[in-house]
C-alpha cells in the first residue's frame, strides 16, 4: 500500500489523473476467484469490524446500503415499478481500515426480468477511492467480486465453527451464490467427501448444473446427490449452506429434528424456523446492528395468535427474539468476536450453530482492494485518463 500511496502522491504533483479499469476478464486474471484467499481476507475484515476500524453508511455506520425501492404502482406513466420482480438499485459505501485504509462503493442494479434478456439478475460495479483525497483509484466489474466475497463468509463460518472432521455438506439452493459458498467451504474443510444438493426439483437445470460443477471441479468429492426434499438434504449433514432465491413468504421451513448434533447451518439468503426451535442453538451473525436496521425498517408485527411473524432473515429473527425477551443480546455472537478471541467458537462436538450471513460493503472493499493490488502489481487492466489538468480547482 505504501508504494501505491507514493505513486498517488507523485501523480498528484503533476496534476495528471488516471483510474484503473478492470473488466471481468481482468478481475479473473487478478485472482477474484481465489476463494481460499477470500476466506482469509474476510477473517481479517471481521476482525477489523470488531475493532471498530470501519465505517459503513447509515446513522449508526452499520447499514448494508441505501436502496432505491421502486413502488408496485404509480400514477405516473412509464414510471419504473417493482411488481415483485426485484427491480432495485443499491449504493453500498464503506471505509475499511487496517492495512487496507481504503474507501469504496459497490453499485448494485437488479431486475428479475434480466434473465429473459440473457443477462444476470444483478449487475454490479465497484469503485475504490483514496481516503485522503477522494481520488478514484479503480473502477471494476463486480459480479464475480460480490459472489466470491459472499461465498467466502460462509467459508469463514465453516472454518471457525464446523467440526474439523465434517465430511457432509448440504447446499440448499444451487445458484451462483451457493456455488461460491461451496468453493469457499471446500477450500478450508478438507475432510468433506459428500455433497447433497437441494433445488426446486431433482431434475432442475440449476441442481444438475451444480452437480456437474462439483464433479468436474472437486475430484476429492466421492458422492454428489441431488435431493428431493429439504429434510433429505439436511439430515446427516455436518454443514448446511443456504442460498435460496424465492418470493417473500415462500421461504424453506427448517425443522430442528432434521439438524444433526454438531452441525453448522449457515443462511446467506432466506430462513424459516419456529422461534421455539431456535432457542437451544448457538446463534452467530456477521454484524448485529445491520439486522437491527432491518427490523426497524420492516416493522414486523404479530399474527392472530400473538406470535411474532417471521421475516425470512435469520439474523432479523434473532433481533426479534431479543426484543420479545426470548433470548438475551449477549447470547448472539458476532464472527468478529470469535476472530478476536472475545467469545469462544465451538465448545463441544455436539454444539449446533445457526449462522446468519447477509453481506456488508466492507467485504467488497476488502476483496476489491486485494484484486486491485494484484492488478497493479502484475500490470493487469487499462488505465483511463480522467484529466491532464483539472479544468476547475
Amino acid at each position: 500500500m505504501a508504494e501505491l500511496k507514493h505513486e498517488l502522491t507523485h501523480r498528484d504533483s503533476s496534476q495528471e489523473l488516471e483510474i484503473l479499469w478492470l473488466n471481468e476478464d481482468d478481475m479473473v486474471e487478478a485472482g477474484v476467484l481465489d476463494s481460499g484467499h477470500a476466506v482469509d481476507v474476510m477473517e481479517e475484515t471481521m476482525g477489523l469490524l470488531n475493532d471498530g476500524d470501519v465505517i459503513m453508511g447509515g446513522p449508526h455506520h452499520d447499514a448494508h446500503g441505501l436502496m432505491l425501492d421502486f413502488p408496485k404502482q404509480s400514477p405516473i406513466p412509464n414510471f419504473p415499478l417493482n411488481n415483485s420482480r426485484d427491480r432495485r438499485f443499491i449504493a453500498m459505501p464503506a471505509y475499511l481500515g487496517g492495512r487496507f485504509h481504503m474507501t469504496g462503493c459497490k453499485w448494485y442494479g437488479s431486475n428479475g426480468r434480466n434473465r429473459s434478456k440473457g443477462l444476470p439478475r444483478s449487475i454490479l460495479m465497484m469503485m475504490l477511492n483514496d481516503v485522503e483525497t477522494g481520488v478514484p483509484l479503480a473502477y471494476m466489474s463486480a459480479n464475480l467480486l460480490s459472489s466470491i466475497r459472499t461465498g467466502a463468509m460462509p467459508g469463514l463460518a465453516a472454518k471457525l465453527l464446523a467440526n474439523p472432521d465434517s465430511h457432509v455438506l448440504a447446499l440448499i439452493g444451487p445458484g451462483v451464490i451457493n456455488k461460491s459458498c461451496c468453493m469457499a467451504i471446500l477450500s478450508k474443510m478438507h475432510a468433506i467427501d459428500t455433497i447433497k444438493i437441494k433445488g426446486s426439483s431433482p431434475t432442475s437445470r440449476s441442481a444438475q448444473g451444480m452437480k456437474e460443477f462439483i464433479e468436474e471441479s472437486f475430484p476429492q468429492i466421492k458422492q454428489v446427490t441431488v435431493c428431493a426434499t429439504l429434510e433429505e438434504a439436511i439430515r446427516g449433514s455436518d454443514i448446511v449452506s443456504e442460498a435460496v432465491s424465492c418470493r417473500e413468504g415462500e421461504w424453506p421451513k427448517y425443522q430442528a429434528e432434521w439438524i444433526k448434533p454438531g452441525a453448522v447451518v449457515i443462511s446467506a439468503s432466506t430462513f424459516n424456523m419456529d422461534y421455539a426451535s431456535i432457542l437451544p442453538f448457538r446463534k452467530v451473525v456477521d454484524e448485529y446492528g445491520m439486522y437491527k436496521n432491518y427490523a426497524e425498517e420492516d416493522q414486523v408485527g404479530y399474527d392472530a395468535d400473538g406470535q411474532r411473524k417471521h421475516t425470512g432473515c435469520m439474523g432479523e429473527d434473532f433481533v426479534h427474539m431479543v426484543q420479545d425477551g426470548l433470548i438475551s443480546r449477549d447470547s448472539i455472537t458476532e464472527l468478529g468476536e470469535i476472530v478476536r478471541g472475545k467469545k469462544p467458537g465451538r465448545t463441544s462436538p455436539d454444539e449446533i450453530f445457526l449462522v446468519s450471513i447477509e453481506g456488508m460493503p466492507i467485504e467488497d472493499v476488502a476483496w476489491g482492494y486485494e484484486c486491485y493490488k494484484r492488478a497493479r502489481e502484475q500490470g493487469i487492466g487499462e488505465s483511463l485518463k480522467l484529466w491532464d489538468q483539472p479544468y476547475a480547482v
